[in-house]
């Protein structure tokens, strides 16, 4: 059987319900082709369950300032991991079905379960039926990457996709692969129990290039539990015969953990999809080249957003792609959009961030101010026994422009937002000064990042910061 639509979206997580949006939204016939289990990365095994397993070892962790605060009894507090980890789905599956109720449910014929494979670039084969599309969306998402070799160590080698639904959480566990949800999760697995090691081929944690804000980093999450880094890992079987732990190496260090968690980092889901019958070449990951302000493949009439692209895999960069994808593909002409400011978030405590150009991007450039903030003597960070981290602001010399910045920090996840929006509108380090700043608030570490800031820049304000010259 052979079915005609205007559009087909491959793929139903954030890229491809956001492309649906914008298709359905221009009036156009489509179809929604999914394989494999419904709800997006981020609500089944990605952003969501992580943050509901955080915030446990979070709360829980708290208790080791309650002392320093006057509040008795917190070395009696204990914790149920089993619960804990029920109480994570629970939340995830609330998630999930918040998802698919506001989007695949009661679509009708519109969409359709099972693996696409293209036979053009207008044509794909389903379930052994063919559509025809005037344009088709790739966003069918990626998954966890695992060396072939320790596949052959079965379940004790986990990724993303089995964490969430461990029952119990082992009394051991490596995490492979610092970056975020490795950084993440290990410390959180650390805080409610577990004996975790986490390691990193790389001397970097949470992909951060700029060395004063890694090493800080590295320094503090590594005083709760070891972090390896600069040498990659080898698993063995446990050399003792009565016991089915595993063995991990990493340079000189050595640790036998009953589980491997695995993040170092997700592929496309490419390879059902028969791309290489777009004509089009390809890449040594097997993906077209596509423009970024278009999404769209050469010249053909397809388009590739989210994960499956293998640019960057995080949800809002997702969304973004997928409105851009979908807009394009439901109009005859296509229309460049200027793409958002790009930022990153660890929700590791203290959080990690960073927005704009990164170090590795400036470090070369003579017209490139740097200026920092430690978080000890924040006010409002000391109230709250969080008084760890440091700020790192970067602007252009000649004209005080802001270009990016880096921090590990109390709530980093707002403070980069305040960033983030400033680069993106181009303003300068004065411009931000102009604003208001409360009075205690962490947003005042940033404040004091952009003052120290200010007078390394070659344009100086006229007129004291934090003032602004009323216009007649």
């Amino acid at each position: 059987m052979t079915r005609k639509v205007e559009v087909a979206i491959l793929g139903s997580g954030t890229a491809g319900l956001n492309a649906m949006a914008q298709v359905h939204r221009a009036g156009k016939s489509f179809v929604l082709i999914n394989g494999g289990e419904l709800g997006t990365t981020c609500a089944r095994v990605g952003c969501m369950p992580s943050k509901a397993f955080i915030q446990i070892a979070e709360d829980f962790h708290r208790k080791h300032v309650f002392e320093r605060h006057a509040i008795a009894g917190g070395e009696n507090l204990s914790i149920n991991s089993k619960e804990a980890m029920e109480h994570v789905r629970d939340i995830r599956d609330l998630l999930v079905d918040r998802v698919q109720s506001g989007s695949t449910d009661n679509m009708g014929d519109s969409f359709i379960s099972g693996y696409a494979h293209f036979i053009s670039p207008t044509v794909l084969e389903v379930n052994g039926d063919q559509i025809e599309a005037e344009k088709i969306i790739i966003a069918t998402g990626s998954t966890p990457i695992i060396p072939a070799a320790w596949k052959a160590f079965g379940d004790r080698i986990v990724t993303t996709d089995e964490f969430f639904e461990m029952e119990q959480l082992p009394d051991s566990m490596a995490v492979i692969g610092l970056g975020v949800i490795g950084l993440e999760l290990g410390q959180a697995m650390h805080r409610i129990g577990v004996k975790t090691t986490g390691i990193d081929a790389l001397d970097q944690v949470s992909g951060l290039t700029d060395p004063v804000v890694n090493q800080m980093a590295i320094d503090l999450i590594g005083k709760e539990f070891p972090l390896w880094t600069g040498s990659p890992a080898e698993i063995s079987e446990s050399s003792s015969e009565s016991s089915n732990s595993l063995l991990v190496k990493a340079g000189d260090n050595k640790v036998e953990v009953e589980k491997v968690l695995v993040c170092i980092g997700r592929k496309p889901n490419i390879k059902q999809l028969g791309l290489e019958n777009l004509g089009v070449a390809l890449n040594a990951a097997g993906l077209p080249e596509y423009d970024r302000e278009t999404m769209q493949v050469g010249d053909l009439p397809v388009y590739i957003a989210g994960d499956a692209n293998g640019d960057i895999p995080i949800l809002h960069e997702a969304a973004e792609e997928g409105k851009i994808a979908g807009y394009n593909a439901a109009r005859d002409k296509n229309t460049r959009f200027l793409r958002n400011t790009p930022f990153a978030i660890t929700f590791s405590d203290p959080q990690i961030a960073s927005a704009g150009e990164t170090w590795s991007e400036l470090e070369d450039r003579d017209d490139v101010a740097v200026a920092e903030m430690p978080m000890g003597p924040v006010g409002r960070a000391l109230i709250m026994a969080r008084n760890k981290g440091i700020i790192r602001l970067y602007a252009e010399k000649s004209t005080g422009r802001i270009l990016g910045g880096a921090m590990i920090a109390p709530q980093a996840e707002s403070l980069i937002h305040l960033l983030a929006w400033s680069i993106q509108q181009r303003h300068t380090v004065e411009e931000i000064l102009q604003l208001p700043f409360y009075h205690p608030v962490l947003e005042e570490a940033l404040q004091g990042a952009l003052m120290n800031l200010l007078g390394k820049i070659e344009k100086k304000p006229s007129i004291p910061p934090g003032l602004t010259l009323k216009q007649n």
